[in-house]
This record gives C-alpha cells, sequence and structure tokens, in this order.
C-alpha cells in the first residue's frame, strides 16, 4: 500500500533548473527520513540528498552541493528536490526513498537501509 510517486523531470538546457517532487502514500511520512538518489545508464545508483523526519538535517552528495537543495512538508506527505546550475552530468532517473527512522535528525546514504523506493522519474540536461 506504501507508494512513493515521483515527478517533474525532464528536458532542460545546461544550467537551467528543475524541481522533482515526491508524493508519499500509505505510511506515516513523518516517521521516516527520506532521500533522493539517481542513476545514470552504465552506473551505479548514487545518493543525492537526503533530509531527516522533521526537516531539522539535510545532506547532499558533493557532486550536487551548493546546488541542490531538499525539502519536505510533512502535512502534505511531501518532499521536493530543486535542482538549479544543472549539467549534462545530472542526467539520469531520479528516485525518491522512504527510510524508517526513530532518531529525529538521522539521515542514511546508504541505499540498501531505505525501505521503499518509487519509480524514478528522468532528468535529462542537454548542451
Amino acid at each position: 500500500q506504501v507508494q512513493l510517486v515521483e515527478s517533474g523531470g525532464g528536458l532542460v538546457q545546461a544550467g537551467g533548473s528543475l524541481r522533482l517532487s515526491c508524493a508519499a502514500s500509505g505510511l506515516t511520512f513523518s516517521s521516516y527520513a527520506m532521500g533522493w538518489f539517481r542513476q545514470a545508464p552504465g552506473s551505479e545508483r548514487e545518493f543525492v540528498a537526503g533530509i531527516s523526519r522533521y526537516a531539522t538535517s539535510t545532506y547532499y552528495a558533493d557532486s550536487v552541493k551548493g546546488r541542490f537543495t531538499i525539502s519536505r512538508d510533512n502535512a502534505k506527505n511531501t518532499v521536493l528536490l530543486q535542482a538549479n546550475s544543472l549539467k549534462p552530468e545530472d542526467t539520469a532517473v531520479y528516485y525518491c526513498a522512504a527510510d524508517l527512522r526513530y532518531a529525529l535528525g538521522a539521515i542514511t546514504s546508504r541505499d540498501y537501509e531505505y525501505d521503499y523506493w518509487g519509480q524514478g522519474t528522468q532528468v535529462t540536461v542537454s548542451s
């Protein structure tokens, strides 16, 4: 019954921006830390950004720090990824994931620790 649905991907020119959204249902959203991952063809899935249960903590991969911002709205069961100054190397399928946590400030970058995953949304950055 748990469902995570990503949206907001698309084609954008280098230097442009996209806002990715993840809508969650079937879970107590505030009990989960949330993360964004991405996977390019032929590459491993990599951590992009994470946010703790009440957004007291955030963490970013070095490759996106300063360009991407993760946020959440627990009342709407959504997590967002604002992606600015996009580069061709950001091209990938972006996945939303949920990680059940007791600790209020916990975030993990380890994909195997996440409990639920969305189907992904394609981001393509042209040069």
